[in-house]
């Protein structure tokens, strides 16, 4: 699994192999995560990648965040509750040296303490058919870690309606992934 594109384009992050008792996470593949940036990118829905912060619900590795920092966003929250999850995400920090501007809060992502500032771009991929990304995203926006008019990515493995505070904008297939893109009222 590498960095798509942007400053640490083409750097390897560490992830979970075949065989490891940490394989249960699902990282977003490669390709899929390059259809995903590309369109985030594309100017649609502004420039998500300007926000000063990114929180990633369900990081898994952190994947997702640590693309969007390679992209220009200047913070990153990673959000996982799993102690594997948990040590990749700190080797990721460790591997692309960016411990000023990632960290990781080590918890459930429906039990968030309260923001230090709202963030202007969310990923939320909670594990598939589990109900766990709609309690989430709510957890998120009454701690106020969702800013006005936020971007939110949430995967999923179909599409997902939109909870109340958040407008549809886009769904989009990517296999057995499908992205759902929100608003935050």
């Amino acid at each position: 699994m590498r960095i798509v594109a942007g400053e640490w384009r083409g750097r390897a992050l560490a992830a979970v192999g075949k065989g490891d008792p940490g394989a249960h996470l699902r990282p977003t593949t490669d390709r899929v995560r390059e259809a995903l940036f590309n369109m985030l990118g594309g100017g649609r829905f502004g420039d998500p990648f300007a926000c000063a912060r990114v929180l990633d619900l369900f990081a898994g590795t952190g994947a997702l965040a640590f693309e969007a920092l390679s992209r220009g966003v200047g913070e990153a929250v990673l959000v996982d509750s799993g102690r594997k999850a948990g040590a990749l995400i700190r080797e990721n920090i460790r591997l692309l040296d960016c411990a000023g501007r990632a960290r990781l809060i080590a918890r459930d992502a429906a039990r968030l303490p309260p923001a230090e500032g709202p963030c202007g771009l969310v990923f939320l991929d909670p594990p598939y058919g589990k109900g766990l990304g709609a309690p989430a995203l709510g957890a998120a926006r009454a701690g106020g870690w969702i800013a006005p008019g936020a971007l939110v990515v949430w995967e999923e493995s179909a599409a997902q309606a939109a909870p109340e505070g958040f407008a549809l904008l886009e769904t989009r297939r990517y296999g057995d992934t499908t992205v759902t893109l929100l608003e935050a009222e």
